[in-house]
């Protein structure tokens, strides 16, 4: 198990909510590492759809590759945003960017496995349980199916 260097994975997508979080963490888990983790979903690259014959246009290979870059680029400046942050709230924070695999909840989960996390901290926008059954909601995910111990951050309902 996870040891008292072990680093804290906070997930962060540049939020007020997921700021919060940061700042929590540093109250939390004082001056420990910190994996500040941005998650985007690789291959959102969609294709107009010719509605008169139903099918959809080609996209060129070089498209797609530009806008799974700009998503990366995009996902490595947000993260390295809020590891500025949790650097200015001392905790030694590095910024990590990465595709979700399945999910978000399951990238971050196996991040924290890979890492030998502490915990996990994550922002939850506070929908009903309903919605957030049908919706799905990362918090839910993650605390239902980590095996390291999550912290929660709530936001206004």
């Amino acid at each position: 198990m996870a040891g008292e260097r072990a680093p804290v994975v906070i997930a962060y997508d540049g939020s007020e909510l997921s700021r919060a979080a940061i700042r929590h963490a540093a109250e939390l888990f004082p001056a420990r590492p910190a994996v500040v983790a941005t998650v985007w979903e690789s291959g959102l690259v969609a294709a107009p759809v010719d509605h008169a014959f139903g099918e959809a246009f080609p996209i060129e290979p070089e498209t797609i590759e530009a806008v799974e870059r700009t998503q990366r680029e995009h996902a490595l400046q947000i993260a390295d945003e809020g590891a500025e942050l949790a650097r200015s709230l001392n905790l030694q924070a590095e910024p990590h960017a990465m595709p979700d695999a399945v999910n978000v909840a399951d990238t971050l989960i196996e991040l924290a496995r890979e890492r030998d996390a502490a915990a996990v901290v994550v922002g939850s926008h506070g929908k009903s349980e309903l919605r957030s059954l049908m919706l799905g909601s990362v918090s839910h995910k993650v605390v239902a199916h980590c095996d390291r111990p999550v912290v929660v951050i709530r936001g206004e309902r």
